[in-house]
């Protein structure tokens, strides 16, 4: 079944983070999918295509674990910075630059237990399949 490709500017939300982020695609495969960098399942780089989600609640992130810790056992949410991991389930048959194509449905992790969801791809007329 055909899934819609994923591009720069594509929305993407953390299980534990507050606040919605834009992928950050750099132009380096020079694939434009309309208009826009097309993403592959690399483009998970912390901080340079990943975002921080805002605020994370994960007991798994030190910063939370301690500031909770302080607050008395109360869940005291602290500044995400993602530690991503490659993006899974990408396109099963479109390949860019010798990497899968990243679709919607694909996940990435973070290390603090955050899973990573592509909300709205940022294309609707450009399926992988």
């Amino acid at each position: 079944m055909s899934k819609p490709a994923a591009t720069s500017t594509a929305l993407t939300m953390c299980s534990f983070g507050l606040a919605p982020a834009s992928l950050n695609v750099l132009p380096t495969s020079g694939v434009l999918i309309e208009g826009k960098p097309a993403a592959t399942i690399t483009d998970s780089a912390p901080m340079v295509n990943v975002p921080p989600f805002g605020m994370c609640t994960s007991l798994a992130n030190p910063t939370v674990a301690a500031a909770t810790a302080a607050a008395l056992g109360v869940l005291t949410p602290m500044p995400c910075i993602p530690a991503t991991t490659p993006w899974v389930n990408g396109a099963t048959q479109t390949v860019i630059g010798g990497r899968p194509a990243l679709t919607l449905g694909a996940q990435c992790m973070c290390a603090y237990g955050g899973v990573i969801q592509i909300l709205n791809p940022g294309s609707m007329r450009t399926l992988e399949g």
